[in-house]
């Protein structure tokens, strides 16, 4: 009898893990935008009903979903890089490490991303993501030895090589994580260089002809 209600007890928290597991499994496949209750109810085996008194909105199981992924695809350790003095190897080391931590959760992070805008609740979840990526940005954009227009220059090479979007595409080009690491160091490092290219406010080549070929039509 006591074995019972022990069992009893437990289930309760069976139901949730079941749950949450399930949620995990459809946003990794379908995404959280196409996940409904029933589909959720049905992979865990369970009552529509008892995933309604585990998660009574959507707010709360995408919560519970974000934390069960999160613990086992953490964010990257920021003491791998942050004791590095030259710029260009404190680029080099965090991308190695976002790289390795989009690859082991691309089919997460690919659907989670894509409906982010979609699905209010999930953006409010994802929003230390984003912080996280952004107060990244900023501290592997600091230290290069510039200012002002070149360090929008480095600031923006910095935010592009963090971008999922830039990983995945570099990936799809055949290029290994290290390898794509190791571009987007370049990248940042000739940002920084002054003479690279031109300034970020610049025309774009050709502009002054065709501006200049547009005048000569109208005097003629």
């Amino acid at each position: 009898m006591a074995r019972r209600r022990r069992s009893a007890r437990k289930d309760p928290e069976q139901t949730r893990r079941r749950s949450v597991e399930a949620t995990v499994a459809l946003h990794e496949e379908v995404g959280p935008a196409a996940t409904t209750i029933r589909a959720i109810a049905e992979r865990a085996g369970v009552q529509r009903l008892t995933v309604y008194r585990h998660f009574p909105d959507e707010r709360g199981i995408i919560g519970a979903c974000s934390a069960h992924w999160s613990a086992a695809h953490p964010l990257p350790d920021a003491t791998r890089w942050a004791g590095l003095e030259d710029p260009a190897a404190r680029v080099r080391a965090a991308l190695s490490a976002v790289y390795a931590y989009y690859r082991g959760g691309a089919p997460m992070l690919e659907k989670v991303l894509r409906d982010e805008a979609e699905v209010p609740a999930l953006a409010e979840v994802m929003t230390p993501y984003h912080a996280w990526f952004r107060e990244l940005a900023g501290q592997l954009g600091a230290g290069w030895g510039v200012g002002g227009e070149m360090q929008r220059r480095v600031r923006a090479a910095v935010g592009h090589a963090l971008r999922f979007e830039t990983w995945r595409s570099l990936v799809a080009e055949g290029l290994s994580d290290d390898q794509a690491a190791a571009l987007m160091t370049e990248l940042a490092t000739c940002a920084a260089r002054r003479g690279a290219g031109p300034t970020l406010d610049a025309p774009a080549a050709g502009a002054d002809d065709d501006a200049e070929a547009e005048g000569n039509d109208a005097d003629a």
